[in-house]
């Protein structure tokens, strides 16, 4: 079919089936209600950021921050994820191939010191994404970009892009000020002390560790004017978040388990719901960093050994076995009848098999995130317990999370328990879990490792049809499932609290949040 459009994505060809969240008021139990505090928001929330740089920034907190500094060129509305709609481009137009986008860019759009935001800023912004080589550079990986003239740019794929509408919301791909830029240098150290976008917020504070200020901006002239003068987020643990929330310390806390949530009082609202996240586990298939893990027979004996109903059980009302890597709302993920099972026994025979005797493997983990309320603390001990019943001694490594993350990108964990957040929603973002991809490298899935299902991505990659692109990422997934380094666990539960004042919370899988949306009674 013609795959040629204006701004929207057809219905039929959606790539996501968002689960509704449901927005209750709690009532019973204690606590007071929290209330805005004058023009100031504060969220409260367990941090994973690294940088303000959006041409670096690739963490679940610094999405966050970078969607309320830096306007991108297409976005989502509040927790649709299935039709990409005009941000800094006013409209745009994709070929039908998939191979080229064209994009019009808003008229009378404003950097936060007034001038104006061109097609040289995109072209600029865009480009240097791709040439940082940093972790969100492979979201334009075969991306050309050019100016076609002063308010038009044209996106260029090497091959079929159908994904590409739904990559541009990304906050990685923010559109900076190129003049103000250049002229400090480009670097990170000035985009971590002042922002230079044409977002909602301007940056007036930054700390990786304590908290993050932003700034309403006067010359934001986007439609999503925000409503608060100030918003702080600040980096708190869940059962701390709790207590500030219901004191009305804060107004927002965005990492509340489902027993955190049960029975809050004070008129507090909870916005409840299937996460994205897929947490899961690495086993090291690069020899030199394990030969333990590197075992085939190792990982099959550890895939078999979990007690994924035990694991689930942790993740809170709500929760699901993930099936595969692919999240189960997405076009492509497995069907829940085909998740792994522990089979004790066949754990056994598989280690046995293996010919590692009484092994013992380091499991590296940050030890200060929470996935969605959910502690990795509290996951790496059930699994460190059971694989003990396999016959597996797991050491416990963590470590903080800025600390931990370096080891994980840079392929150095021999098991590593972390998760995977949607930068897109499309099945084609969980390519990169593929050999040779960016996080089949971190564990050693070396290009070539399987030439059948590299080819199968490829495919995949660049297929249109929405039917045959469902049953190549089955497919896909099937065989990850059965010799990859990678063992899906669970999709915790998500629940995000806000003070009755509070309006317009809506959970995304790409940014979370969109503080600018956020507004008072």
């Amino acid at each position: 079919m013609s795959r040629s459009r204006t701004g929207s994505y057809p219905a039929a060809v959606s790539l996501v089936a968002v689960a509704a969240l449901a927005l209750s008021a709690c009532s019973g139990g204690g606590g007071t209600s929290g209330s805005a505090s004058g023009t100031t928001l504060v969220i409260d929330t367990t941090f994973n950021l690294k940088t303000a740089d959006p041409g670096r920034e690739f963490e679940t907190t610094g999405g966050i921050v970078d969607k309320a500094l830096y306007e991108t060129l297409l976005t989502f509305k509040g927790s649709d994820v299935t039709k990409p709609l005009p941000g800094l481009a006013s409209s745009y137009e994709e070929s039908s191939d998939s191979r080229t986008l064209t994009l019009h860019l808003r008229a009378g759009a404003k950097f936060s010191d007034g001038s104006a935001v061109t097609a040289d800023d995109v072209v600029y912004s865009l480009q240097r994404v791709i040439d940082i080589k940093g972790n969100p550079s492979f979201l334009l990986d075969g991306v050309t970009v050019a100016k076609t003239d002063a308010s038009t740019v044209t996106l260029t794929s090497k091959k079929a892009n159908p994904a590409l509408p739904f990559i541009l919301p990304n906050p990685a791909l923010g559109i900076l000020n190129s003049k103000v830029v250049k002229a400090n240098g480009g670097s990170e150290a000035y985009l971590n002390k002042t922002s230079a976008g044409s977002g909602p917020y301007t940056l007036t504070s930054f700390n990786t560790n304590t908290q993050v200020v932003l700034a309403k901006n006067p010359k934001y002239t986007g439609s999503n004017e925000p409503t608060y003068d100030k918003i702080v987020l600040r980096n708190v643990q869940a059962p701390t978040q709790k207590l500030n929330v219901q004191r009305g310390d804060s107004q927002v806390a965005l990492d509340l388990n489902s027993d955190q949530v049960t029975g809050l009082g004070g008129g507090l609202k909870v916005l409840s719901g299937a996460s994205s996240d897929v947490i899961f586990l690495l086993l090291n298939m690069d020899k030199g960093i394990s030969g333990t893990t590197s075992n085939a027979k190792f990982r099959e004996a550890v895939r078999k050994g979990l007690d994924y109903a035990g694991l689930l059980a942790l993740g809170g009302t709500g929760a699901v076995q993930a099936p595969g890597l692919i999240p189960t709302t997405f076009v492509g993920a497995l069907p829940s009848s085909q998740a792994q099972q522990r089979d004790l026994s066949g754990a056994k025979a598989a280690l046995k098999a293996s010919g590692v005797e009484n092994p013992t493997v380091k499991l590296g983990y940050p030890s200060d995130l929470s996935v969605d309320g959910l502690s990795l603390q509290t996951l790496a001990e059930r699994v460190q317990a059971q694989l003990k019943e396999v016959g597996i001694t797991v050491t416990l490594a963590p470590a903080p999370t800025t600390t931990e993350l370096d080891n994980y990108r840079n392929g150095k964990e021999e098991v590593g328990l972390w998760y995977w957040g949607p930068d897109y929603p499309d099945p084609s973002d969980y390519l990169v879990f593929l050999p040779g991809g960016l996080v089949g490298l971190r564990a050693g899935y070396k290009a070539g490792a399987d030439p059948a299902l590299t080819a199968l991505g490829d495919k995949a990659a660049t297929t249109t049809d929405t039917a045959t692109r469902k049953k190549l990422y089955e497919q896909i997934q099937t065989t990850l499932n059965a010799s990859s380094p990678f063992i899906p666990l669970i999709q915790p539960s998500r629940h995000m609290v806000a003070a009755s004042t509070v309006t317009g919370l809506a959970y995304n899988p790409v940014w979370t949040i969109d503080v600018a949306a956020l507004g008072a009674k």
